[in-house]
This record gives C-alpha cells, sequence and structure tokens, in this order.
C-alpha cells in the first residue's frame, strides 16, 4: 500500500509472520512474496493490523509535514482533541495541552468532546422521532465503513448524522470563520479517512504520538495552563469508553433500547444470521440503538494507544472530568446531515472446481484434509483456498501444508544421505534415523519392523559417544571425531544441535574400509622405503669398498712413485751436479 492511505506496509520491516492477517477483521492483507501488504478498497482503516505487527512494520500515515506547512502558511489552525488523550497523556489536563498546541503555532485548541455532546443532543432527538426500529451510530469511522463494505444490508440504519469531529468542526469554523482549519489529535487512523474524504471540515487527523513528535522538537513542555478556545466538554468525554455515547442519550425513556458493541468481529457477529426487514416485526414497536465501536473497549484502545490505554485507572481518569448527565437536554444548532450508503466489497465466488484445485495446491483433496486450523488466518481451509484464488494469500502460508512439505523434504534427505544419520531429543531418545544409521546400529530387524527406531534411547547404540550428544544439546556447539572405534568398526562422528535445550542430530560415516585400504597403502609404502634404504645402504656398502681398495692402490702407487725419486736424486749428487736436498 502507498503511503497516501492511511495504512500501509514497510515492505522491508515485513517478516511474513502473517499475524496481520489472522487479527484483520475484513482479511484487507495481500501477501507476496511473503510480505503483506494492505488493500486500500478492502481496508477500513480500524489500525488492528498496526497493534499487533510485531515487526512494527504495519504503519499509520504520519501527516506531520503537512501539518507544519500548514502551520507555517499563516493560516488559523485549530486543534480539535479526542477525549482519549487522558489514556495516552497521563496525568495531562485539557489545559495543558490547549496551551502546548498554542505556543507550537495553533490559534487555539477545543476537545472533540463537544462535537459527542452535539451529535447525542441530536440522536436523542431522531430516536424520539424515528419510525425505524434499528438505528446504528456513525460515531466510529472505521465501524461506519465495515457496515457499508461489508454488511451493506444494514446501512441503511445508521444515523444520518456527521462523527463527532464533523460536528466539532462545524461548531469550530462557525465560530472562528470557514477559512479556519481544523486538526484532529487523537488514537484513530480512521479519522485520515474522514480527513481525505471530507477535507473541506477536518483538514487533517493526526495521532497522538505525532503530537507528542511535534512538542518534542519544538521543545515545548507540558507544564503550562490554557483554557481551551470553547471552554470545558463534560459528558462528551466519556466517549472515548465503550458505552460512554449510550450514556450520554439515556433520558428515563422505555421506548429505546440501548446497547453497545466495540470490535469489528463482534460488530459482525451481533448482526449475523438476522434479516433486517424482519427487526420491525420483532421488537414489537420498541427500538434499538447499537452504538458500534470498531476498537474493543473503545477509542481508549485506538492503534496509537499504549498497551495500558484502556486500564481501569483511565476510564476512571476519563469519568472524573465527566458528569453523569444525558446530552438529549443540551441545545445546539444543527450539526448537519451525511449519509452512509453501502459499498460493498465485490468478492466474486468462484465455482466448486475451482475450490478444489485449489484446495488440492495446498494438499487437501479430501474433507478430512481440511483442519480449518486457521494458522494461515483465514477461519476455514475454503476460505483460504478461495484467498488464494484472488491471489491474496500463498500456499506456504498454509502450516500444515508447509509442514508435510518440510518433513517430505528432509525425509527424503535423511534416507538417501550416503551415511548414518540420527535426531535426538534432550532426554536421549531418538526422534528419527536412516536406514543406514540402523544397519551400523546392527538394529536393522528393529528398523524394517517398526520402519524407525523412535523412542529407543541413543546410549543403546552409541554408549561412548551418549555424553557427546547431551553437550551438542545443553551447549549449542558442533562436536566431530574422526577416525573413532565404534563396535567392529571405525567411524567419523558429527554431532550438532539443532535446536539448543531441545534436539540434537548426528551424522555416522563408516570409514572403515577406508581405513584398511590406509593400512594397505601404508604397508606398502613401508615396503618401498625398506626396500629404498636397503638399496641404498648396498650401493653406500659397495661405493665405500670400491673407495678403500682405491685408497690402498693408489697408496701404493704414490709410495712407489716417492720411493724411485728418492734414488734418482741420490745418483745425480754423486755425480756433483745437484746439491743434497
Amino acid at each position: 500500500m502507498q503511503k497516501t492511505s492511511p495504512v500501509y506496509t514497510t515492505e522491508n520491516g515485513c517478516q511474513d509472520c502473517y499475524k496481520c492477517v489472522r487479527h484483520c477483521p475484513v482479511k484487507a492483507i495481500r501477501i507476496i512474496g511473503g510480505k503483506a501488504s494492505v488493500i486500500p478498497e478492502a481496508c477500513v482503516s480500524c489500525g488492528e493490523c498496526v497493534k499487533v505487527c510485531p515487526a512494527h512494520a504495519k504503519k499509520i500515515r504520519s501527516d506531520l509535514a503537512r501539518l507544519k506547512d500548514m502551520l507555517s502558511s499563516g493560516a488559523k489552525v485549530y486543534a480539535s482533541i479526542a477525549p482519549s488523550f487522558t489514556g495516552y497523556f497521563k496525568g495531562v489536563k485539557i489545559e495543558q495541552l490547549a496551551a502546548a498546541l498554542v505556543r507550537a503555532g495553533f490559534a487555539g485548541a477545543s476537545e472533540t468532546a463537544h462535537g459527542a455532546e452535539s451529535v447525542s443532543a441530536h440522536i436523542a432527538r431522531l430516536l424520539a422521532q424515528t419510525s425505524s426500529p434499528l438505528v446504528i451510530s456513525s460515531a466510529c469511522p472505521a465501524a461506519v465503513d465495515m457496515i457499508r463494505k461489508y454488511l451493506p444490508k444494514f446501512a441503511p440504519f445508521i444515523s444520518p448524522l456527521p462523527s463527532p469531529v464533523r460536528a466539532h468542526c462545524r461548531q469550530l469554523k462557525e465560530r472562528f470563520g470557514d477559512d479556519s482549519k481544523v486538526v484532529f489529535f487523537g488514537p484513530c487512523a480512521a479519522k485520515k479517512t474522514e480527513a481525505d474524504s471530507y477535507s473541506n471540515e477536518l483538514s487533517l487527523a493526526l495521532i497522538f504520538p505525532a503530537l507528542e513528535r511535534l512538542l518534542e522538537e519544538k521543545n515545548i513542555s507540558l507544564n503550562e495552563t490554557l483554557e481551551p478556545s470553547l471552554g470545558f466538554a463534560e459528558e462528551g468525554r466519556f466517549y472515548s469508553v465503550e458505552g460512554g455515547m449510550n450514556d450520554t442519550l439515556r433520558d428515563g425513556s422505555d421506548s429505546v433500547r440501548y446497547i453497545s458493541v466495540s470490535g469489528l468481529d463482534n460488530l459482525r457477529r451481533l448482526f449475523h444470521g438476522i434479516d433486517p426487514a424482519t427487526i420491525s416485526e420483532k421488537m414489537s414497536g420498541r427500538k434499538i440503538f447499537v452504538e458500534v465501536l470498531a476498537c474493543p473497549g473503545g477509542c481508549i484502545n485506538g492503534p496509537a494507544m499504549p498497551s495500558d490505554g484502556s486500564s481501569l485507572e483511565t476510564i476512571i481518569q476519563t469519568d472524573r472530568a465527566s458528569p453523569i448527565r444525558t446530552s438529549a437536554e443540551r441545545c445546539f444548532s444543527h450539526c448537519g446531515v451525511s449519509s452512509y450508503p453501502a459499498s460493498p466489497v465485490i468478492e466474486e465466488e468462484p465455482d466448486e472446481q475451482l475450490m478444489r484445485s485449489a484446495l488440492a495446491r495446498v494438499g487437501k483433496s479430501s474433507k478430512n484434509d481440511e483442519l480449518n486450523c486457521g494458522a494461515c488466518g483465514y477461519s476455514t481451509c475454503r476460505e483460504f483456498a478461495k484467498a488464494l484464488l484472488a491471489g491474496k494469500a500463498e500456499e506456504e502460508m498454509c502450516h500444515t501444508w508447509l509442514k508435510r512439505n518440510f518433513e517430505k523434504t528432509s525425509n527424503a534427505l535423511i534416507r538417501y544421505i550416503p551415511a548414518g544419520v540420527v535426531i535426538v531429543d534432550n532426554k536421549g531418545a531418538i526422534r528419527e534415523c536412516n536406514r543406514i544409521f540402523a544397519e551400523l546400529a546392527d538394529a536393522v530387524e528393529e528398523f524394517d519392523a517398526l520402519g524407525n527406531l523412535e523412542g529407543l534411547n541413543v546410549e543403546s547404540f552409541l554408549p561412548e559417544f551418549a555424553d557427546l550428544f547431551a553437550g551438542a544439546v545443553k551447549h549449542g556447539s558442533e562436536i566431530v571425531k574422526y577416525r573413532q572405534q565404534w563396535r567392529s568398526r571405525i567411524i567419523n562422528l558429527s554431532v550438532f544441535p539443532i535446536a539448543r535445550g531441545e534436539f540434537a542430530g548426528a551424522v555416522v560415516q563408516d570409514v572403515t574400509q577406508n581405513e584398511g585400504r590406509r593400512e594397505e597403502i601404508a604397508a606398502k609404502a613401508r615396503e618401498v622405503i625398506r626396500k629404498n634404504v636397503y638399496t641404498v645402504q648396498q650401493v653406500a656398502r659397495l661405493f665405500g669398498e670400491h673407495i678403500a681398495e682405491t685408497e690402498v692402490m693408489l697408496n701404493e702407487i704414490a709410495g712407489a712413485y716417492e720411493s724411485h725419486n728418492k734414488g734418482v736424486r741420490l745418483r745425480e749428487s754423486d755425480n756433483g751436479n745437484y746439491l743434497n736436498g
């Protein structure tokens, strides 16, 4: 989804957990390549996906930059503050928020609860005058869109009045001029839909975290006080709590039954299985007013609220500032009329043959295969198959199919790997092994009879190495042993962790033949070395003898030669021709 939509996904942050699909009440999520994106035309901007996304990849559009441009433009900008602020800004009074907003550049600040009181006053008159047996509140834009898109038969029963924030916008423009701009601050993503649709009334809608960021950037504290531009609201402040609107409508009349429902799944259940045309007959002249809110517990549990925003402490704080009284007696100028025509999301119903083919893609060929586990995010396998055909889902979302494929792949790898493979748990019990391991362990008969050695203790087969498995499970370290003696074999053993503290695996390779071949080669090498040494020794001996004989011969020749020369020199000296020496 583009960032122009109220709710969108940052794809780089998506961790393909499908949690948003499981929690989206209207399944307005498309999965492509394992990444989730919001489908704008199907979304009702309830923000449930924002609340549940563990990777925080689902975002509510900021609009803070647009607000800064608006404030710097010189326009008269007024703030409408949702009553749920007590759950976000703990211990902060409306006067302090108003003062902070004025310092931030707003012309003034007021409470959305003023608009709520106006809407309640007009609803009270409508209930007294209408002949309709059923009236549904229009206060929550996400709930209204839910009815228009997914419960269209009940759209004619939505009250023809604006939401409290739009009523408040009209009050502010009536007082400060049509050129004034109104910016809403609250916990709601769906208010952005209203701002997009009714920009002539509501210029912008921002969530409380954006307001907090604005004040931080401008270094504005919440210590100062300033009375809001339209004074203080009263009973309308309790609108943020489920049943709060009904509390403002009760006037002692016994002709209207007031009920409240929060959470879109509960809203769907409320209207399930009843024909709107039969309600009048069933009510016998009485009327039902239904206060509907998208967020369970009310706006204090909105998508931009902290986890403790709907705590009893928040409700108590809201109650302290909101007197118990009816709005029916209040006099307001008319807050306007709005219509909410049905705008159903059309989803084609595939024929049975297509459904069967889609189910077969995830290994569901019979009714017994349809587990309806809901892990994919859809309540039934057939709903998931329908999403597959619509291009909203992928086969990998089916956990049972994914598990079977994984098991088939892992089993095939274990079965055909040319080595013994065994997997044990943290108690040393075998969970999986292949036939080669059984052959090495001399347990082929047991393996063939049972199909595995599951449940048997690995110590029965590898007693010398059982501690290695315990160490791999406990410490998460891999241990490799080469040329180890195991029974009558020589093995290479690699023990590795699969899930620390849970499982460890081992690959056992029989290298007995390799070692025998190695010894054979070593023996031959030793024989060659021996022969080489013997040859060298023989050569050395013969060479030594030859050298000795040569030395004797040469000495004899040298001695004879020296004797001959000495005799010659003496004879020459006797003749007197040479001196002696």
